[in-house]
């Protein structure tokens, strides 16, 4: 049996990565932040499966602890400050979390087993203002925001120790990637909870910021098995993990308005407050590398997502009425 550990796992990628390894029979050991209040919400059906370790990747030495107590075959490193307006506001948390933190796994995986398989969360929020379409592996950087700049730097610290130390480290590039489990100050579940909210009566807008700002949208239960999908090669590679489909804020909105039988021009309002002091106007991922040396291609569409999306935050306040 293999086992793997899971930094962020109570985040939305690491509970689905969770959900999906231990089909595939692996011991899963996640590891959290010690804080007086964890949310376990999003893996409380499976917490009686997996087993919790306290660590952070801001202390090296709880997570070579980690790496020695469980023995260790994979890592998957999720944990991150990814929220990109909150990177503005805490730049060196940011950096101390998202960018170092990257450096101590890999050096605790240096220290403890140079066997251990690695893989790293790159975003397409490296690319931001782009100078190619579609992206690909070797597009430039350009990076918009604190939080793509230290995504930026764990993308090349982790080829760094593959080609400086030997280690199997990965990392996907993986663009936006959404679902039910998606976090509420996130547009797209801003857009789908808005949307709940104002079917059931509780709200009689939604305020968003730019409309026009394009994004490639997958599903995220999709995306986790290309990361184990990484690990499972002969050799340690980065690929970039995308549908190859653009949409905008407002064409995700138009759907989940209509899902739930609404016009979206009458409640969506433009909020300039909700703006980047930097915006990423047009991201939009070409996954062929990932097609063919994986064998990975992504199986929800656009309205799928949003329409699950919709469906499940109808749901949850259909539910929240009765109580």
């Amino acid at each position: 049996m293999k086992t793997a550990l899971i930094t962020g796992i109570t985040g939305q990628d690491g509970s689905y990565l969770a959900e999906f390894l231990l089909e595939k029979g692996y011991r899963v050991i996640g590891m959290v932040r010690r804080t007086s209040t964890i949310n376990f919400e999003r893996i409380s059906h499976i917490q009686d499966n997996i087993e919790i370790v306290q660590g952070d990747l801001i202390d090296q030495l709880s997570l070579i602890e980690c790496l020695k107590e469980y023995d260790v075959d994979e890592v998957y490193n999720l944990a991150a400050q990814s929220f990109v307006p909150t990177s503005w506001n805490q730049p060196v948390l940011t950096g101390e979390v998202t960018a170092l933190g990257v450096t101590r796994m890999l050096e605790a995986i240096r220290a403890v087993n140079k066997k251990i398989k690695f893989y790293q969360a790159s975003s397409s929020e490296m690319f931001g203002e782009v100078t190619e379409t579609p992206q690909t592996e070797l597009t430039r950087f350009h990076p918009r925001s604190p939080y793509g700049v230290a995504k930026v730097y764990g993308h090349w610290i982790t080829i760094n120790y593959r080609e400086s130390y030997d280690l199997f480290a990965c990392s996907g590039i993986l663009f936006n990637h959404e679902s039910p489990r998606r976090g509420i100050e996130f547009v797209t579940r801003k857009i789908t909870d808005g949307v709940a909210r104002i079917k059931h009566g509780l709200a009689k807008e939604l305020r968003l910021g730019n409309l026009d700002a394009k994004r490639d949208w997958g599903f995220a239960g999709d995306y986790v098995e290309a990361m184990w999908l990484m690990l499972q090669q002969k050799k340690a590679d980065d690929y970039v993990i995308s549908t190859g489909e653009t949409h905008t804020v407002r064409e995700f909105c138009k759907i989940a308005f209509e899902r739930a039988g609404l016009d979206y021009e009458k409640y969506v309002k433009v909020d300039k407050k909700f703006y980047r002091p930097a915006e990423v106007h047009l991201l939009l991922g070409d996954a062929a590398k990932a097609k063919k040396a994986l064998k990975w291609k992504p199986k929800v569409s656009f309205k799928q997502l949003v329409e699950m999306m919709v469906d499940e935050d109808l749901k949850r306040y259909e539910e929240l009425a009765k109580k």
